[in-house]
């Protein structure tokens, strides 16, 4: 799918045009994370829309969007790097906004589950491609308040994902669908006048086979993660899935260093400041999707709260994370990005580790809130200069940067509600033990994240908001 794309329209930092781009580029992946999370609710009632259809069957609603979108995200950054970040945003854009529609019509169980395969193809190309665009709006000293925005946008769309889906599941299913339409025409409208052409690596060659390996080894490792519950993690099914992922990740490797220009550059891979931001993503989300979930379930399993009530209580983690996030450049200037990414994981610890100590207390302001506020805290602290780190690369890299962090976000989160499911799985009726368990184990990936913070170390912007002469241009690869 192509649409015809306007002359740019010239864009500078201290215009006010360049807080439009961010409000597209951030509309746009409050609606893809959202999508995510907010059909999780409706699992009953599609199941008897669609002749009662298995929990199972219903589930892959989630699961395909899960998986595609996991595996398409480096590609598609790669892609719009390559072929022009403009043109790739209003195309994922477009494209979002027709299958949305296409799920929300959808006769059959098999075309909704189709359509969103479709749908996160285009969240694919449209998440890291938006922050492609938004980062060269903005100088260099102002990216932590941008991604402070940023991720406070994706934090919000994920949390109140469950609850959005709950009030629009008043009106029918089909209207978690629908409420994207008017959002997307809105922003292809905007887009296309205000987005500023961003192509700095055209005529580069692409990648089909790089790409075909990295999607089937990411498809491979989620579903692992997505269906080893269900299907069992000793199935043959499972088994294949492992196997194939070791397979497409052993032949990526290979076929990376022998490539002369693979779909992931060697300059990504060899900037050891990246790869800590990575590592630190993944460890963060390992345990922040899965203390969402977690939360949710203790309030409707343990105090048998409502599903639309259980996902109000949770209000506070998307709140207070919108309220810091906005101070976070503040933050990260004062006392740096280390400090600032580790706190934020200690801070994850810390809010599980309330909960540990208090589940026993049926109070949700003694017990429960404080936990999550300090989850809503954290996302501010840690994700703004983790999430930067693609401009620590060159920027003809940036939006493949991105969805590489992306992808770790992605798999991660899978993998935290794999782990979370099997703790709860201990005994067929979850207590507090289990909840226990499962909190403790977020601590631990809290402080993975924490100590991962700790190390990241990007180097310091001049007075003119510009990095140091040489960091960034002389050795985009070295291990800074």
């Amino acid at each position: 799918m192509s649409i015809s794309v306007a002359p740019p329209v010239p864009i500078t930092t201290r215009s006010a045009r360049r807080w439009a781009v961010l409000g597209v580029a951030g509309t746009a992946q409050f609606l893809a994370i959202l999508d995510l999370f907010a059909v999780i609710v409706a699992f009953p009632t599609m199941s008897s829309a669609f002749g009662g259809a298995s929990t199972g069957a219903v589930s892959w609603v989630l699961n395909a969007y899960t998986i595609v979108m996991a595996a398409l995200l480096v590609p598609a950054g790669r892609l719009a790097d390559d072929t022009g970040r403009k043109r790739g945003f209003l195309t994922g854009i477009a494209l979002f906004g027709l299958a949305s529609a296409a799920c929300a019509a959808a006769p059959t169980l098999a075309v909704l589950i189709a359509a969103r395969v479709v749908q996160a193809a285009a969240a694919a190309l449209l998440v890291p491609t938006g922050l492609g665009l938004v980062l060269p709006a903005f100088e260099p000293r102002e990216h932590p308040t941008v991604m402070g925005i940023w991720t406070a946008v994706a934090a919000a769309g994920g949390a109140s994902g469950p609850l959005l889906g709950g009030l629009l599941l008043q009106l029918g299913w089909r209207w978690i669908f629908l409420l994207n339409v008017p959002f997307t025409v809105a922003a292809v409208g905007i887009g296309v006048w205000i987005l500023p052409e961003v192509r700095q690596r055209a005529g580069r060659s692409l990648d089909p086979i790089g790409a075909v390996l990295i999607l089937t080894a990411t498809a491979s490792l989620t579903t692992v993660f997505v269906q080893g519950g269900r299907w069992g993690y000793t199935s043959p099914a499972i088994g294949g899935c492992v196997a194939l992922a070791v397979a497409a990740t052993a032949l990526l490797v290979r076929h990376t260093h022998r490539h002369p220009d693979p779909v992931i550059s060697p300059i990504v891979l060899r900037h050891r400041m990246f790869r800590i931001a990575t590592l630190g993503v993944s460890a963060y989300y390992l345990a922040f999707a899965a203390m969402v979930l977690s939360g949710t379930l203790y309030l409707s399993q343990q105090w048998h709260w409502s599903s639309l009530a259980a996902s109000l209580g949770t209000l506070p983690e998307p709140l207070s994370c919108l309220l810091l996030s906005p101070l976070s450049g503040r933050i990260v200037g004062r006392i740096g990005a280390p400090a600032a990414a580790a706190l934020g994981g200690a801070t994850l610890a810390a809010g599980a580790l309330w909960w540990i100590a208090t589940a026993g207390v049926h109070s949700y302001a003694v017990m429960f809130a404080p936990g999550a506020v300090a989850a809503g805290v954290s996302t501010a602290l840690l994700q703004p200069p983790l999430f930067g780190a693609s401009a620590l690369l060159p920027a003809g890299q940036l939006s493949l940067g991105s969805g590489v962090l992306m992808m770790a976000r992605q798999t991660s989160s899978a993998l935290g509600v794999a782990v979370l499911t099997a703790i709860l799985a201990l005994r067929p009726v979850p207590g507090l033990t289990e909840f226990r368990y499962s909190w403790l184990y977020l601590v631990v990936a809290g402080l993975l994240a924490m100590l991962a913070g700790a190390r990241f170390r990007p180097a310091a912007p001049t007075a003119a908001g510009h990095p140091p002469a040489g960091v960034r241009a002389a050795r985009p690869d070295a291990d800074v």
